[in-house]
């Protein structure tokens, strides 16, 4: 029986992103191609590879372990396509990075408009996720993380310095509830919650103060998956706001915003690109690399 590849790399784009409408659209085919497809190639080989619902696409047993058959592979064949296309004069190549919304604004995307201006052949796909990704599973090429969270097995590119999260809240908050001294405080006051994507939680503040280190557990009107829409209800008078400082600091300068617990608020690692050993071949993605690594002296970082 002769294999089929367009359809086992098709399969894998539907599992990766359990769906056929985003599978269809990052391949570039019609969806009932696409499904078609992918029932030839069950019929073939005589098994369900995907559960169907009206909601969602998820690969069976049988499906998984497709999935993680071909997937390196897949990914190897890419890569050498990739090396052999780098050998003419003009880098190319497609790459895709998972990142949140704060790290391409603050880290990634000012660093890569000079040098996709100066590479028109390298593509770019860069997919806003709060959420830690397998990068390899997932089909990304890499991925933008805090230090602290990147896993052992993968190189680690440094592209943001340090960072801490800030307290902050408006002045008319702080004049009607009085100003926290100490983390503890925080639970007589109204807080705007993060919710991490990761887990589903909600985030317990983390304040560390002459070795002592305390997570707290805050409660409040609204929670966000996002920092930006935290600055913006610390703003309007929603409550305290536990947000990366280099997003806080304009409004801290205006008066917009005040600082609370500022003696509280450690320093953490800050964004790293991280990628399995197999990539740094690729001369389209090392250009990337090199144009985010971070080089010291650059404005500061947060977290997402």
């Amino acid at each position: 029986m002769r294999t089929d590849f367009n359809q086992l790399t098709w399969f894998q784009a539907v599992a990766e992103e359990r769906s056929f409408t985003r599978a269809a659209a990052r391949l570039g085919i019609a969806q009932s191609t696409l499904s078609h497809a992918i029932k030839q190639l069950e019929t073939r080989m005589g098994i369900r590879l995907l559960t169907r619902t009206t909601r969602n696409v998820a690969p069976t047993q049988a499906g998984a372990r497709l999935l993680q058959t071909i997937a390196p592979r897949m990914g190897e064949i890419e890569d050498e396509i990739a090396a052999l296309t780098a050998l003419h004069d003009t880098p190319s190549g497609s790459i895709r990075l998972t990142l949140s919304d704060h790290a391409l604004e603050t880290v990634v995307w000012p660093r890569l408009k000079a040098v996709l201006r100066t590479y028109p052949d390298i593509r770019v796909e860069l997919l806003l996720d709060g959420a830690f990704r397998n990068i390899v599973e997932d089909g990304y090429d890499a991925g933008v993380r805090l230090g602290e969270s990147v896993e052992k097995d993968m190189i680690a590119v440094r592209i943001g310095p340090d960072w801490r999260l800030v307290a902050v809240a408006s002045p008319a908050y702080l004049a009607e509830r009085g100003r926290p001294e100490h983390p503890r405080d925080l639970v007589r006051h109204r807080c705007i919650n993060t919710r991490q994507e990761s887990s589903g939680g909600l985030y317990a503040w983390e304040f560390e103060k002459d070795g002592e280190a305390l997570r707290v557990r805050v409660d409040g009107q609204l929670a966000f998956n996002n920092a930006y829409a935290q600055v913006d209800a610390a703003l309007a008078g929603f409550g305290i706001a536990y947000v990366p400082d280099s997003m806080a600091d304009a409004h801290l300068a205006t008066g917009a915003l005040e600082l609370v617990l500022d003696d509280w608020s450690p320093r953490f690692d800050g964004y790293f690109l991280y990628y399995p050993s197999r990539r740094q071949n690729l001369l389209a993605f090392q250009i990337i690399v090199d144009a985010l690594r971070y080089r010291g002296g650059e404005a500061g970082a947060g977290p997402r």
